[in-house]
């Protein structure tokens, strides 16, 4: 069963966090294999609340894109540089590839091993000289150990194929020689005497015990082999090292971490056949074509929160999504089959989520209760955001139930936990919530941050003016704005881009809106701002 990966959106609030959390408890209880995810880094108070109920951070997803690894390419396609040309020759026979990738004893890669290799190799003028280990010329032959003294054969190669008496006065051995031959037992004697490397002896050809106890006390290395002289001359170089004979050396590889798109544009360049894959250890791990990148194994995931592409992982286009669970209005993600699409006007996606655990008659852990409490009481200011329902309020009272907590206590301690901007940057602050919204042909953004003490913000409003006018010009955006929710007075401070200044000042009927304006009850960004602004825009 494929995982299926469960997230909310790009800056993580505690509702985001929480409901990946609750839904993917949920769903593995009903048969399905998923893991929750976060996007960037949590804040303070969902730490707060993980730390609380006991609930391990989820694990960070840099981006849903497919990469190499997703591919169905031969994936553990290579062999070691002392296997045979043989092996070689088998292993690129059995998968239909004419190339094969030949490692070292910690699988860093070598160089690559062809078809084409073995073929110049066997049809080379130096044919005598011969390197091999023991073993693999016994694999190559089918042979039987008779002597084995050196685990690793060099020397030149020689046929004993004319008469005894010449081949005894006219040849010199000695143990850089190998000796090809049947049961020509002069030759035999001869050999062993003079102490050669190795005597392969072919056919139903055998050795005398004489001959043998001379072998050993020379230290003489024997293979017996049932194929016929012929035979053996004609593959024992296919016995050689797999990187004795491979030609290229220098080689493309490509990261199983490296972006689809990215390989394909490469492979699009380069024209090779073939690319070797490596992980980030630099370890080979099989081989990949061009023609593999057409069967992708897409990631499978589940949107929590949002259901925009802006607001979603990196790469959520290349992705499968199967579900989305979400309690804001209906934006721009779209998908290629019919999906699972829950949607509520809710304040919480947890709300949603619980309504889910009701449905599939699933008991709910107090952890998960926990959770869900923790993402609905955040995203409706402890029941008084205007967002807040009566749905809201009955699962609040549900989930009290469960976790026996008061939720207007645990509520003020879980906002004090992530209400401090002590020791974070402006950049920080302003991206804590940061979201944007389209305007026609055009897109504004509007942050929020929840703070107990204004004037942590309010005292550097000229710094953070300069930010908001950078963030505007640097992203084509008409404005951007940063609300100061004072969540002591249950109002929100105004802090903008140049641009935004008479668009404020119209959509709350101010009569003057300078840098830091105070608006009271105002505590949404979805039902009090957003909505206003649209409307002032369209009224442009």
């Amino acid at each position: 069963m494929e995982k299926v990966f469960i997230f909310g959106h790009r800056r993580p609030d505690t509702d985001s966090v929480t409901a990946a959390i609750t839904l993917s408890y949920l769903k593995n209880q009903l048969g399905m294999d998923t893991v929750p995810v976060v996007l960037s880094e949590i804040n303070h108070e969902t730490k707060f609340v993980l730390d609380y109920f006991g609930v391990k951070e989820p694990k960070y997803l840099n981006d849903v894109k497919a990469k190499v690894r997703d591919l169905k390419y031969s994936k553990g396609y290579f062999i070691n540089d002392k296997t045979s040309a043989y092996q070689g020759f088998l292993e690129m026979t059995k998968a239909g590839i004419h190339k094969i990738p030949v490692v070292d004893d910690k699988q860093q890669l070598v160089g690559i091993l062809s078809m084409k290799d073995i073929a110049n190799d066997q049809l080379s003028d130096d044919l005598h000289h011969f390197k091999a280990s023991y073993d693999n010329i016994l694999e190559v032959l089918h042979g039987t150990s008779v002597n084995r003294f050196d685990d690793e054969i060099e020397g030149e190669t020689l046929v004993a194929s004319y008469k005894s008496t010449t081949f005894i006065e006219t040849v010199k051995l000695d143990s850089s020689k190998i000796l090809i031959m049947g049961d020509r037992h002069s030759i035999i004697e001869y050999a062993v005497s003079q102490g050669v490397k190795l005597i392969i002896l072919t056919g139903i050809s055998d050795i005398k015990p004489e001959h043998l106890e001379i072998a050993k006390q020379n230290k003489v290395n024997i293979i017996k082999t049932d194929y016929d002289t012929f035979k053996v001359t004609r593959i024992l170089n296919l016995c050689k090292y797999a990187s004795d004979i491979l030609s290229v050396t220098d080689v493309l590889c490509i990261k199983d971490s490296e972006d689809v798109t990215e390989f394909v544009s490469i492979a699009n360049k380069t024209k090779y056949s073939y690319y070797p894959v490596i992980d980030q250890k630099d370890q080979c791990l099989g081989i990949v074509r061009l023609s593999d990148a057409h069967d992708i194994s897409r990631y499978k995931v589940i949107l929590v929160d949002h259901n925009t592409y802006e607001q979603s992982a990196i790469g959520l286009d290349e992705a499968e999504i199967i579900e989305i669970v979400d309690h804001h209005n209906i934006g721009s993600v779209g998908t290629e089959m019919p999906i699972n699409f829950r949607n509520m006007p809710v304040g919480s996606t947890n709300t949603v989520i619980y309504q889910m655990y009701q449905e599939n008659l699933i008991p709910i852990p107090k952890s998960m209760a926990g959770l869900m409490l923790s993402g609905i009481l955040s995203d409706t200011m402890v029941l008084k955001s205007p967002t807040t329902t009566d749905i809201d309020r009955k699962v609040v009272k549900d989930l009290c139930n469960i976790t026996n907590l008061n939720y207007e206590e645990y509520g003020e301690s879980m906002l004090k936990a992530g209400l401090s901007i002590a020791g974070k940057t402006i950049e920080e602050v302003l991206y804590t919530d940061f979201k944007t919204y389209p305007l026609g042909d055009h897109k504004m953004s509007i942050a929020q941050i929840f703070v107990g003490d204004v004037n942590e913000v309010l005292d550097q409003k000229s710094e953070y003016q300069k930010l908001l006018n950078q963030v505007s010009l640097e992203n084509d955006y008409l404005f951007t704005i940063l609300i100061v929710t004072d969540v002591i007075r249950n109002g929100s401070h105004m802090l903008f881009s140049d641009g935004a200044k008479n668009i404020i000042k119209e959509a709350f009927h101010l009569s003057d809106a300078e840098l830091g304006v105070y608006i009271p009850d105002i505590l949404s960004r979805k039902k009090q701002v957003v909505p206003k602004i649209i409307m002032q825009c369209d009224n442009i």
